[in-house]
């Protein structure tokens, strides 16, 4: 199983080389107590890691791994933001040819009503731009 980790994922991960082997295990519950319950500073306090990567602490994590992916998902799937999602959209243009003190005009603008599904709530949106910042 490869994972495609970003530069900051790897810089995080940087001291797992140099840790014993005994103490990625001890690591991994760090981790899944703190997606679990949050931070506690007393977990941290005496715990000391001694540097060093092998082929064991990479099967150790792999483990870990496995054995809690479905928490880690579902708990990683709670953290994410409740986004409104698009349900439709509807869009009229309206253009004013002229008024009292402008005869010869021509004045255009896009009026869209935008409905979005909320957590089973719909909502709506109303947003009116002229066609030239619209395109834009």
């Amino acid at each position: 199983m490869l994972l495609d980790l970003s530069e900051e994922h790897k810089e995080h991960l940087a001291f797992l080389p140099q840790v014993d082997s005994t103490v990625v295990p001890e690591f991994g519950w760090i981790a899944m107590e703190f997606l679990r319950r949050g931070s506690n500073p007393k977990i941290y306090e005496d715990l000391v890691f001694v540097m060093g990567f092998s082929e064991e602490i990479n099967k150790s994590l792999l483990q870990l791994y496995l054995d809690n992916r479905k928490e880690i998902r579902t708990i990683l799937s709670e953290l994410a933001p409740d986004l409104p999602s698009y349900h439709s959209l509807e869009w009229q243009l309206d253009v004013q040819l002229a008024s009292r003190s402008l005869r010869q005009q021509s004045k255009p603008s896009v009026t869209m009503k935008l409905h979005l599904n909320h957590s089973g709530d719909n909502t709506t949106k109303v947003l009116q731009i002229d066609p030239a910042t619209l395109l834009h």
